[in-house]
């Protein structure tokens, strides 16, 4: 369904549910778009933002008790999704993505709940006691990421996990041969910076999303 947004009043079944979803959310003072990540990645908590609407929404993703703020342009915040969408037609909208696919990872709820109070005591919903301890979230507008994929397939032996500070040249995983165990790949660090996407999945095909690091900038080591 997250493809078919904004709906259409007259579409099948799928698009009118869709459109109606849209009806009903639109207006709201804010809204939470909240994600696993898929089986095959483990992901900080983080906000992912359309570059269009950064400006507006970087401020208000800074409360919210997150590790990371990702503005870029891939399909999760684009067009065709429910927080495209809602954002599109005036309603602001945050895409919270954290921890792997099929699971429920406890302190990752725990944390967000304590920043959805926060958001909301700084959006002046919320008059009851704020959280004590609030994360300061690294954007990734400060900096740039980087995409590490498998130049061989195999079965990956990782050596970091995620939320992980590392140095160029510190080994992320090894690639090896599954039958005899023969490393294949030494999977490096190009940069020093900050692991914030780590595969758990541990079958990789040549190609394969390994890890994604943010590397801050000179101004914001």
């Amino acid at each position: 369904m997250n493809r078919i947004f904004p709906g259409e009043i007259n579409g099948h079944l799928i698009e009118n549910t869709a459109y109606k979803i849209m009806q009903d959310i639109k207006g709201a003072d804010m809204v939470l778009d909240i994600h696993s990540s898929n089986i095959f990645l483990r992901e900080v908590m983080q906000v992912r933002i359309n570059i269009q609407t950064a400006n507006e929404l970087i401020p208000y993703a800074r409360i919210l008790n997150t590790d990371f703020i990702w503005v870029h342009n891939a399909a999760t915040v684009l067009q065709s999704t429910l927080a495209h969408s809602l954002n599109t037609a005036g309603t602001k909208t945050l895409v919270v993505e954290m921890g792997i696919g099929m699971r429920i990872t406890r302190k990752y709820g725990n944390r967000l709940v304590d920043g959805i109070f926060n958001l909301m005591s700084g959006m002046g919903m919320w008059k009851g006691k704020k959280p004590e301890m609030i994360a300061e979230p690294f954007v990734s507008t400060d900096g740039e990421v980087i995409f590490m994929n498998a130049d061989v397939s195999g079965v990956i032996i990782p050596s970091v996990s995620h939320s992980t500070a590392v140095r160029k040249g510190d080994i992320l995983c090894q690639i090896v041969e599954p039958f005899e165990g023969k490393i294949l790949q030494d999977v490096l660090s190009p940069v020093d910076g900050f692991v914030f996407t780590m595969r758990t999945y541990p079958i990789v095909y040549e190609g394969s999303l390994i890890a994604r690091i943010y590397k801050p900038s000179e101004l914001h080591p």
